[in-house]
């Protein structure tokens, strides 16, 4: 397994640099929104549900088109430096904030730039490859991401320990954020000729039956997705100290660093269903264990240890599926359409979520969730004969 990783390409292991110190920037922000949301901004889940809804679903359109785009052109390289650039600019800003419509702006923008990357990105990692490796190469890819996971919330944990302010911890987010700019300047893309005279497809003509049924699981299972920032303001609300929070997110990333790569290796050899449907299984205990959890104590901790193996499973083993079923002139569409549903989904999820929460209690709302993920489950299994 590490020599295979050692003989990955070049243009892996930068992407996965990249995204490594691009997610540090991004970690040592994102499990303080929920803390400064509510201490500096005054608002609560309803508002948070509103702003990770919106500024996941509006830059979702954008991800199909860089991923048809990039099926013409074969070009990642403009999207990945745009995309980590205008993240990298907007993150710091929220410094500056006093209302959350403002934050609204400013997540609106960090996702728009993960949009318009996302899947060029995706592509290029697919294309750098043999079909025999994609499990191996995505599974990489997001170990290196949940890495600076780790990073993030360890840097933010310990200048909140030590009195720096919260404001002060997003203008420090500058400073990976610009080494990660220059590193996506270095990538370079093998040539292709650009397709012309050839309409741009949006539709789904051309792709297998067995990736729009795909698709339709994953819309289901993303309904059940809501924002992250609901598990940290959970946390919040059971009476975890502000910089443990930081901690146990960062320990969340650990075990799926440490298991992603291994967990899509196998789903290389073993079949990519098998793990998602644990993966998915994973999810569906961990939301219904935390709709239950009434107080702090130790098993909080297993359980989002538990929650690090579902994305460790899952994670790079969705990624190398939409590979497996599609042709490599088709594959930036494929992710286009991957990420689009994936987006577009978040935004319901988040919504319907915050105000489950906050209107009928935490019980309904992560109840919501299990069984979501469940009418998943079922259409993922009709998928099942004909897996890769």
């Amino acid at each position: 397994m590490f020599k295979k990783v050692l003989s990955l390409p070049k243009t892996v292991w930068l992407i996965g640099c990249i995204s490594l110190i691009n997610d540090s920037a991004s970690e040592m922000v994102y499990p303080l929104l929920p803390l400064y949301l509510s201490s500096v901004l005054l608002a609560g889940p309803k508002v948070l549900g509103i702003i990770e809804g919106i500024a996941e679903a509006t830059s979702s359109l954008l991800r199909l088109v860089t991923g048809v785009i990039f099926d013409r052109t074969r070009k990642a390289k403009p999207w990945l430096v745009f995309g980590y650039g205008i993240a990298g600019i907007s993150r710091p800003l929220i410094a500056f904030i006093s209302s959350w419509p403002a934050l609204l702006l400013i997540r609106f923008a960090d996702r728009v730039g993960k949009g318009v990357r996302s899947s060029p990105r995706d592509a290029l990692l697919a294309n750098s490859t043999d079909k025999k490796n994609y499990g191996l190469v995505f599974g990489f890819h997001r170990a290196m991401d949940n890495a600076g996971a780790i990073i993030g919330p360890l840097i933010a944990a310990l200048l909140v320990g030590i009195g720096i302010s919260l404001q002060n911890i997003f203008l420090l987010a500058l400073a990976p954020a610009i080494l990660a700019v220059s590193l996506s300047l270095m990538i370079k893309e093998k040539k292709f000729k650009p397709i012309k005279n050839q309409k741009i497809k949006w539709s789904f003509q051309g792709m297998p039956k067995i990736f729009k049924k795909y698709l339709w699981a994953v819309a289901f299972f993303t309904l059940a997705c809501s924002s992250d920032l609901f598990l940290l303001f959970r946390l919040k609300e059971l009476g975890v100290e502000n910089y443990q929070i930081p901690i146990i997110w960062a320990g969340v990333s650990l075990v799926t660093t440490v298991f992603c790569t291994p967990f899509s290796a196998l789903s290389d050899k073993y079949g990519r269903l098998k793990f998602l449907a644990l993966g998915w299984i994973a999810y569906i205990l961990f939301y219904l264990f935390m709709a239950q959890a009434n107080s702090l104590n130790f098993t909080i901790w297993i359980l989002f240890g538990f929650y690090g193996l579902f994305k460790a499973a899952t994670e790079g083993v969705e990624r190398a599926f939409v590979a497996d079923l599609t042709k490599i002139n088709q594959r930036g569409t494929a992710f286009g359409w991957f990420n689009l549903v994936t987006g577009l989904m978040l935004f319901p999820a988040s919504f319907i979520f915050g105000f489950l929460y906050e209107s009928y209690g935490v019980q309904i709302a992560f109840l919501f969730s299990a069984i979501s993920s469940i009418i998943a489950l079922i259409i993922l299994a009709g998928c099942r004969n004909k897996s890769v």
